[in-house]
């Protein structure tokens, strides 16, 4: 456990929180892609296959983390977990929120083309997704990362001008 500790910089027990809720999220998250790919018909199936994506999806994170250590600034390793899974939250949730927002505008796939509707819907994601970064990002203590990080890709937008500051 010590290695660990050494290893993600944690320096305090409760920062443990952040790697459990990152494995957590990768075991969860394989088991339920294991669900979609083979249905309820065999749970030693499930989880086998899980755990081999869990397997993958791990080396996978240490393969980005390690990409994206020099690039990223942060005080300490496990923050990158940190910031990890507030991505993962905020992709989900503008998602979560998209959907509802898309049937109150009344927009559907019957009354629309498939591909519009698809663009409406990933503009109307990505709109509330701007919003839910910044949100998350503050609840998770990272709000100075995610406030930097989203002046960037507004800018990639073509929406620098609403910024005063050049990030």
């Amino acid at each position: 456990m010590q290695k660990f500790k050494e290893r993600w910089q944690i320096t305090q027990n409760w920062q443990l929180i952040f790697p459990l809720l990152g494995i957590f999220g990768l075991i969860f998250s394989s088991y339920r892609f294991a669900k979609l790919l083979f249905g309820d018909s065999n749970l030693f199936l499930n989880a086998s296959v899980a755990l081999v994506i869990t397997f993958i999806l791990v080396k996978f994170c240490l393969f980005i983390f390690k990409k994206l250590e020099n690039k990223w600034i942060v005080n300490y390793r496990w923050e990158m977990i940190r910031i990890f899974i507030v991505f993962a939250i905020t992709g989900s949730s503008s998602v979560f929120v998209g959907r509802p927002i898309i049937k109150l505008l009344g927009i559907n796939k019957e009354n629309l083309n498939v591909f519009v509707y698809w663009i409406l819907f990933l503009v109307i994601s990505l709109f509330f997704y701007q919003i839910l970064l910044i949100a998350f990002g503050w609840l998770f203590g990272q709000f100075q990362f995610f406030w930097n990080f989203e002046k960037k890709m507004l800018s990639r937008f073509g929406l620098g001008f609403l910024f005063n500051d050049k990030s």
